[in-house]
């Protein structure tokens, strides 16, 4: 079933374990796209049906094999999209993501491959998450969540969120980007060695080395 909304939810399984690692239910499913839990329930059938993913009644949604595949495929489009759209076209790292969402669906496997090379084979996007290589292939670094983090542990930044546009902003004017470092001590956040105050909410959606 080729259809961007099938697409959609395929995205949307496979990236929601990507930075951790219970699979997802219907209701989460809903949730993060937007849609009435009938909707879900109807999709879900219909992916099943077409052998994308594995699902019980009340149970988590899994994706196949082929499922994963097809996953990867979108999620690299989308990711290189991003890169793209930042390093050639201008924009910002919160202005990117509902554009990719569009373009995803639109561009040639021909003209990906051209935007692949033109920016030298990127292996992350702007927030920091991994682009699946031509194979599919995408490894995960040991990571901890920002909030999750102890007193006295340091990281280097490995990926920011980017579902809100109005906190990447906010994060961004504090300063902290991809690669930079954050230590965690008894008093406040550290930035690169020195005191940051982060806007509310920024623990939940920057991700540090392990």
């Amino acid at each position: 079933m080729a259809s961007p909304a099938a697409d959609d939810y395929l995205k949307t399984v496979y990236s929601h374990t990507e930075w951790q690692d219970d699979p997802i239910t219907p209701s989460v499913l809903a949730g993060k796209l937007g849609v009435a839990p009938s909707s879900v329930t109807e999709m879900v059938k219909k992916l099943a049906a077409a052998g994308l993913v594995s699902h019980v009644p009340y149970g988590a949604v899994r994706l196949t094999d082929e499922g994963r595949r097809r996953a990867v495929g979108i999620v690299r489009r989308h990711r290189l999209i991003e890169t793209w759209l930042v390093r050639e076209m201008g924009y910002g790292w919160h202005e990117v993501h509902d554009e990719a969402e569009v373009l995803e669906h639109a561009l040639s496997d021909r003209l990906l491959e051209r935007i692949d090379d033109h920016l030298g084979r990127p292996s992350h996007d702007p927030h920091g998450d991994r682009i699946p290589d031509a194979d599919g292939r995408a490894e995960r670094e040991p990571f901890v969540l920002l909030a999750d983090a102890p007193a006295g542990h340091a990281g280097r930044v490995l990926r920011v969120r980017d579902r809100d546009p109005d906190l990447l902003c906010a994060i961004e004017e504090a300063g902290v980007d991809v690669g930079r470092t954050l230590a965690v001590t008894a008093d406040g956040i550290l930035l690169d060695g020195a005191p940051v105050v982060l806007p509310d909410g920024a623990d939940e959606v920057i991700w540090l080395t392990a």
